[in-house]
């Protein structure tokens, strides 16, 4: 074989490294949805590929919200009392403690443009417009991005709905290949982690994904190490999307959510869209900030579980199942 020249073998050893050495979002964003060169704008800018920051504090922030399980309608009225948190079985102290009805929201908004979607791509961006249109304030900030065999960054944070409008309309899907994993790792690990405050992903998918890096496990890790609440809405059941269910996909977008403290929803009509997003919106201004320093202090890196429980019945708690302790 030509790899038994010494030559060879060391030219072949020298392109891994340098393949190896390539920034990750290359990867991400080297390739246009049409195939071609990409375009301006398709690509993720150069700070997407910078250093990433974590600050290691023993602080545990977790974003709760509650539901009444008999109105399925919000609860904003509990108190600190009302609440018992647990890390791994073991009862901590809450420290911080306050409802976020008002607390500044970052959020990035994913959008599947694969070739699967394309039936109901004019729904998610008609949904999505009004969304930004009710829910941004002044203080708020969001980003979009795309996703189909690459990942590119349409729009990047704003406060300004009408610039994430304008990028949302110009969507189009004309890709094969779906990497829906490369793009919830990519958002967290290169945006939102160096966020602070309450941050949240909103997923338009059908939940297939087909070409991805990083697999399931590490996108909701990264997630979870970016203190991201997922919600995602399916694009799989539904009259007006006129497709069949999709377990397979539903079930990868469920354990997104369940572990990052998020919801799902399967809307069947445009109207229930329109009414997905609202709900999201309701939940977002409608949550708890629960702060405890963990009493076990070692930096291990370890995944720690979260409970939290409601000294009274008849609730239903959202929040992330857990996280990652900080490395030495």
């Amino acid at each position: 074989m030509l790899l038994r020249s010494p030559r060879c073998f060391l030219a072949v050893f020298a392109l891994v490294l340098l393949i190896i050495s390539l920034p990750r979002t290359a990867i991400f964003s080297s390739q246009a949805p049409d195939g071609g060169v990409p375009s301006a704008g398709t690509e993720l800018p150069e700070r997407f590929s910078g250093q990433t920051y974590r600050v290691k504090v023993n602080l545990v922030n977790v974003i709760c919200s509650v539901l009444d399980k008999n109105t399925n309608s919000f609860v904003t009225s509990l108190t600190r009392d009302d609440f018992e948190i647990y890390e791994n079985g073991q009862k901590q102290e809450i420290e911080n403690f306050s409802r976020e009805t008002d607390m500044p929201l970052t959020l990035a908004m994913l959008v599947d443009t694969s070739t699967s979607v394309a039936p109901k791509l004019q729904f998610e961006q008609e949904a999505a417009t009004s969304f930004f249109q009710s829910i941004l304030r002044e203080r708020d900030r969001a980003m979009l991005l795309k996703f189909d065999r690459g990942v590119s960054l349409v729009q990047d944070f704003t406060n300004d709905p009408n610039k994430l409008a304008g990028e949302i309309n110009k969507l189009t899907a004309r890709s094969d290949g779906t990497k829906l994993y490369d793009s919830i790792y990519l958002s967290c690990d290169e945006k939102l982690i160096r966020e602070s405050g309450r941050k949240a992903i909103i997923i338009l998918s059908d939940g297939e994904d087909s070409s991805s890096l990083f697999n399931l496990d590490q996108a909701t890790e990264m997630a979870l190490r970016a203190e991201a609440i997922i919600f995602a809405i399916s694009v799989n059941k539904g009259g007006f999307f006129g497709v069949e269910e999709n377990t397979k996909g539903d079930d990868t977008l469920k354990e997104l959510v369940e572990e990052t403290g998020g919801r799902i929803f399967f809307p069947f009509k445009l109207e229930e869209l329109d009414d997905n997003f609202e709900q999201i919106n309701q939940e977002l201004r409608s949550q708890y900030s629960i702060g405890y320093t963990s009493t076990n202090p070692e930096k291990d890196g370890r995944y720690r579980e979260i409970k939290i429980k409601v000294r009274e019945e008849g609730f239903k708690l959202n929040y992330r199942k857990g996280y990652y302790a900080p490395s030495s």
